[in-house]
């Protein structure tokens, strides 16, 4: 059954998801240097997206996927809440102390006492780990002079919307609704959100339907999963309907379609070859949250002269540095404190997939 081998490692997640971080702080690259992302390659090829955001997309499906598993291998929704949090939480606060404590406080024109004592540093700790992503600023740090110069931490707008989800699967599974009837409803609307582009609300619910396709996608593939696929003509055709989503302007809010499908199967298709992107310590999320403050300091430390190829180039060794000491350090001694526990009872399994 797929969704064993989804559990046991034998995969290709890992890679998925490291590649997604990757090519978020290769987007950021170009923002942060230039101020804009007009000459980003996906943006000048189809003139929709960067190559970050759909990095973003992928990792909202693959969390669909493993989160689903992870709810119905799970015996109470207390425990997997619980797994949940250790998760995000402990590498988050590590991070944002990091970035408050040591860069906020090398970069900030004010003097350090004033610094320190500012309800504004207090603040955006707090708020953050409230999953107020909106205070991303620091006082008197400014990284460069375009607009984006004072955000500290830019991909933590992302977060709120995945916890969101995380209860969103606790609830259905409460609900008897974790199922691919409910599931696939949830999906339909979350198409036509982002055929709407609900994004342009600027509030959280407008952000959290722009989201839920990709979170969906990944939930029902979880739940349709089987020989079917693995079916190759099903990804050439899929690879079209990308292709065909670009032409027509309609990349984001069909991704959820056909990207959602090629990011299982590439995932779990037994017949491509697992490259074991994990075996030194997975570190995607330390990519994702570390990427933005390390390419923000150095343009600080270069006075902004960096190209974006160089910024890239210098911000990525350095962001896996972090990300190997969050992992070894944070990430994995907190996840090893997660409960461990067979799956729930198959009858109760069965009811919430009926």
């Amino acid at each position: 059954m797929v969704g064993a081998h989804a559990g046991t490692h034998v995969n290709n997640f890992d890679l998925l998801r490291l590649g997604a971080a990757v090519s978020v702080i290769f987007s950021h690259a170009f923002l942060l240097a230039e101020g804009h992302q007009n000459n980003e390659p996906l943006v000048a090829l189809t003139g929709q997206a960067v190559l970050g955001l759909m990095g973003v997309f992928v990792f909202f499906v693959i969390s669909g996927f493993l989160v689903t598993q992870s709810y119905e291998h799970t015996r109470s929704t207390p425990r997997f809440l619980l797994k949940r949090f250790l998760r995000i939480y402990p590498g988050l606060t590590a991070c944002l102390m990091f970035c408050a404590l040591a860069l906020g406080a090398a970069v900030t024109l004010l003097p350090i006492g004033d610094y320190f004592r500012s309800p504004s540093f207090h603040r955006f700790i707090t708020m953050n780990l409230l999953m107020q992503v909106d205070v991303n600023t620091l006082p008197g740090v400014v990284f460069t002079t375009f607009d984006i110069g004072r955000i500290v931490n830019g991909p933590l707008w992302s977060l709120p919307y995945e916890l969101a989800m995380y209860g969103m699967v606790a609830v259905l599974g409460l609900l008897g609704r974790l199922n691919v009837k409910f599931i696939g409803a949830l999906f339909g609307i979350g198409i036509a959100a982002a055929l709407y582009d609900t994004s342009v609300w600027r509030n959280f619910v407008g952000g959290f339907l722009w989201l839920l396709p990709f979170f969906t996608a990944g939930m029902l593939m979880y739940k349709l999963q089987g020989p079917w696929l693995f079916d190759r003509r099903l990804a050439v055709l899929a690879v079209v309907g990308l292709v065909i989503s670009a032409g027509i302007h309609e990349l984001i809010a069909l991704f959820p379609i056909f990207g959602g499908y090629l990011v299982i199967q590439i995932a779990l298709d037994k017949r491509l070859p697992n490259l074991r992107a994990a075996r030194f310590g997975d570190f995607s999320y330390g990519l994702y949250i570390y990427g933005w403050p390390v390419e923000q300091t150095l343009l600080w430390t270069t006075g902004g002269r960096l190209a974006w190829w160089g910024l890239f180039a210098l911000g990525l060794p350095v962001t896996a540095g972090l990300a190997y000491l969050s992992w070894h350090l944070i990430e994995k001694p907190a996840l090893s404190l997660k409960p461990r526990e067979a799956a729930r009872p198959v009858a109760t399994r069965r009811k919430k997939a009926a």
